[in-house]
C-alpha cells in the first residue's frame, strides 16, 4: 500500500537516501528543502526512478518559522492523510549561527521547527501515524537559557544540546497523546555517517549514509515500530535502547518542553 511521508532536509545526504528507498518502493514522498535549486534536481532524479513511487515538493527555510506554518499548511492542504513525518533536517555549523528571532540555528533547526511541525500536522497524521525524529549518539544536558537564546555554545555544544531537547520532547508528546496521537520515535541513524553535516564539521568521509537512510526506512514502515511510541532507537547498537539519562526525567523534559512552547509562543505572534 502507497504511504504518503513527508521528509524534511531530503535534498542531500540520509534525507535523499531515504527518500530515494522509500520511492523506489513505491512510495508517495514529499520532499522538502531550503534550496529550491537543489531540491529540483532531487525531484528530478527521484521521479526518474522505475516503479509506482511519487515525488512532490517543498520549499522552506526551517530556520524561519513563519516558513514552518506555511510548509504545513501547504502539505495539510494538499493530503487528506499523512502517514509518515521524517524529521530530517538538521544544522551543526553555519556561518552565522544567530537567527532573526535572536536564537541559536542549532536549537531553531533540530529542536523548534520539527516540534512546531509536528503539532501543525497532527491533525493529518492522526493516531494511525508515525513521526521520527532525528536524534544523534551527540546528546549534552540542556541548558534552557541557550534554547531561549540568552546563552551562546559552541558549535558541538549546541548541537548536542539540541538534539537531546529533541529526544526530550518526542517522548514527552508521545507519553502526553498515547493512543490519541501517532507513534512518535526519536532515532540515532548511525554515528559518522557520510553526511554534508558530518564532512562539513568533523572533515572526514564518514560511513556509509545508506545505514542510517535503512533504519528511517524501517522505522517508518515497519511492524517492530509500531508500538514504540515513546522510544528511543540507538543504531549505534542496532536496537532500542536508553537514552540520554535527562530525557527519562519527567522534571527536566517538562522544563525543556515549557521553553520550547514559550519561545515558540514568542516567534510565532
Amino acid at each position: 500500500m502507497q504511504e504518503t511521508i513527508l521528509i524534511t532536509g531530503s535534498t542531500d545526504g540520509i534525507g535523499l537516501e531515504t527518500a530515494r528507498m522509500l520511492v523506489s518502493q513505491g512510495h508517495h514522498v514529499l520532499l522538502h528543502g531550503r534550496n529550491p535549486s537543489k531540491l529540483e534536481d532531487a525531484e528530478k532524479t527521484l521521479s526518474g526512478l522505475p516503479g509506482d513511487g511519487r515525488v512532490t515538493s517543498y520549499v522552506a527555510d526551517l530556520s524561519r518559522m513563519a516558513d514552518v506554518e506555511t510548509l504545513a499548511k501547504a502539505v495539510a492542504d494538499s493530503h487528506e492523510k499523512l502517514d509518515v513525518l521524517i524529521n530530517n533536517a538538521g544544522v551543526y555549523k553555519a556561518p552565522d549561527p544567530i537567527t532573526q528571532d535572536g536564537l541559536d540555528v542549532r536549537f531553531v533547526v533540530n529542536t523548534l521547527a520539527p516540534y512546531l511541525l509536528t503539532q501543525r500536522l497532527l491533525p493529518v497524521i492522526g493516531p494511525s501515524g508515525r513521526v521520527i525524529n532525528l536524534s544523534s549518539a551527540a546528546q549534552a544536558p540542556v541548558n534552557p537559557e541557550a534554547l531561549a537564546g540568552q546563552v551562546r555554545l559552541s558549535d558541538m555544544d549546541a548541537y548536542a544540546q539540541s538534539k537531546l531537547a529533541l529526544t526530550m520532547w518526542s517522548r514527552t508528546m508521545a507519553l502526553a497523546l498515547k493512543d490519541a496521537g501517532p507513534v512518535i520515535i526519536a532515532v540515532n541513524p548511525g554515528s559518522m555517517l557520510g553526511s554534508k553535516m558530518v564532512k562539513e564539521g568533523f572533515g572526514v568521509a564518514g560511513g556509509d549514509i545508506g545505514i542510517g537512510a535503512e533504519i528511517l526506512t524501517r522505522a517508518a514502515l515497519a511492524d517492530e515500530f509500531a508500538a514504540a511510541s515513546g522510544q528511543y532507537f540507538d543504531n549505534d547498537k542496532g536496537q532500542f535502547a536508553p537514552p540520554h539519562p535527562d530525557a527519562l526525567d519527567p522534571r527536566k523534559s517538562a522544563e525543556v518542553v515549557s521553553v520550547i512552547e514559550t519561545v515558540l509562543a514568542d516567534v510565532t505572534q
